[in-house]
């Protein structure tokens, strides 16, 4: 690589410290080659004496070159770059530690002749540098170890980082340090879930038992000690939130579970998350809890993702109610789901809706029927049931086309193109299955009772 991470990676001598001092206060980045590149940077063909100017024209090259993933061209700009550590701009020199962390371990991560050495090298210096970024740095540089799966080395640096001490603390140096401890909760719950494994696989009267368990609960106190104080502060937690309802189901804990999960789904100083409202039902669902319940909270799952795989669930729950209005909404989810472009091959979602359409009709509620399709007739026939789509769906699945067709003939009638081509086709298994929707469609479409229209 070119000499941003040589310069970076090669140890700091006692001479290199005498050289930097100007730069950083004890130990810190070498820049042996700082005052020959000042002057040297060329901008636009001439050279540019005025620091700004100079730092200015490498951050743009460098962000251009990121942008278009020239990674040794970043690197080669990041080499002049760094020279803003001397800054006589007060604001930008303090400000510009964080901006050259972001940048190198952007351009080390992905730069192909990067290593691990060198990029735990660069991140240990860059720590150094501007005190305050230690913990985010640290933070950071534990997750790119994780990524290369170095789980101890990871847990290494992040203990570290929770030792770490300078002057006061403020509120976002607080916030960071329930990340990293929460983040060392979780790579203790994945130790914890390993011995959970391990235990699940022996007899509960052999001694190795009750030691592995003692084992684990002492893993499993000191997990949730550090991910419990994150997840009270509002913001998005959903692996430590689903990490630590594990640990408490596993202990039998269901009401602190259950608290838990309420919590971070209903408390509003929390940021709307469809994660937060699927851990709750999947909960609630395992503790057998009222179908009423789950159904309060799939609803708000369905204002908040309307296509989302648990609306098919919410519609066999409110189907199956005994309350008119729930058998309604219902209807309406279903619709809501087809009206999605990733769902318009659903099969089930199609057949839910070819049978519960004549249910309805049956029952004599075309009122309903008629509320979903006004607003969606000027647009569903091209969408779902134009000619083109009947002859895509008949050569790609003939149990989805057939679903759609009846549909299609209860909506918009006998003279629709896509129920008139399906019921052209010759099958000799789909035979009788074609003749019953056609007599279905004569007798239920809702075009027969003036509120349709055909295509």
């Amino acid at each position: 690589m070119s000499n941003f991470s040589e310069e970076l990676t090669r140890p700091v001598t006692e001479d290199d410290d005498q050289m930097e001092t100007s730069v950083v206060s004890s130990a810190g980045m070498h820049f042996p080659w700082l005052q020959k590149k000042l002057e040297t940077v060329v901008t636009r063909g001439k050279k540019e004496k005025d620091f700004a100017q100079t730092t200015s024209a490498c951050l743009s090259f460098i962000q251009e070159a990121l942008l278009k993933h020239q990674w040794q061209r970043a690197a080669e700009f990041m080499h002049s770059y760094l020279q803003i550590l001397e800054d006589s701009d007060s604001s930008k020199r303090q400000a510009a530690p964080e901006i050259i962390w972001k940048l190198g371990s952007e351009i080390l991560f992905y730069h192909p002749k990067s290593n691990v050495e060198t990029f735990n090298s660069f991140a240990d210096r860059m720590k150094n540098i501007g005190v305050l970024n230690y913990l985010k740095i640290s933070l950071q540089h534990a997750l790119y170890l994780l990524h290369h799966g170095m789980l101890e080395d990871a847990n290494k640096n992040l203990s570290q980082a929770e030792t770490w001490r300078y002057g006061e603390k403020s509120a976002s140096q607080e916030i960071i340090m329930n990340l990293v401890q929460a983040y060392k909760g979780l790579l203790q719950y994945y130790t914890w879930s390993k011995k959970k494994m391990e235990l699940s696989k022996l007899d509960e009267d052999d001694y190795a038992y009750s030691t592995k368990s003692r084992n684990i609960f002492n893993q499993s106190w000191k997990t949730s000690t550090h991910i419990g104080e994150l997840i009270k502060i509002p913001g998005v937690w959903d692996p430590f939130v689903k990490s630590y309802v594990e640990m408490l189901e596993f202990y039998g804990d269901h009401d602190g579970a259950k608290k838990v999960l309420t919590n971070y789904a209903y408390d509003a100083k929390f940021p709307s998350n469809p994660n937060a409202h699927i851990y709750l039902y999947n909960f609630l669902k395992r503790e057998k809890a009222p179908k009423t319940k789950l159904i309060s909270v799939l609803k708000i799952l369905y204002e908040i993702v309307p296509s989302h795989q648990l609306m098919l669930e919410f519609h066999v729950l409110l189907r199956k109610s005994e309350k008119e209005e729930h058998r309604k909404l219902g209807l309406e989810v279903l619709f809501g789901i087809l009206d999605f472009a990733g769902c318009t091959k659903n099969i089930t979602a199609w057949k839910y809706l070819a049978k519960y359409l004549k249910q309805i009709l049956i029952e004599n509620h075309p009122a309903w029927v008629q509320e979903q399709w006004n607003s969606r007739k000027t647009w569903w026939p091209t969408f779902h049931f134009s000619y083109f789509w009947a002859k895509c769906d008949w050569k790609e699945d003939t149990d989805l086309a057939c679903e759609k067709a009846f549909v299609a003939g209860i909506l918009l009638g006998k003279g629709c193109r896509y129920f008139r081509y399906i019921l052209k086709q010759d099958h000799q298994v789909l035979r009788k299955k074609i003749k019953q929707m056609k007599k279905s469609v004569r007798k239920y479409s809702i075009v027969n009772v003036g509120i349709g229209s055909t295509v």
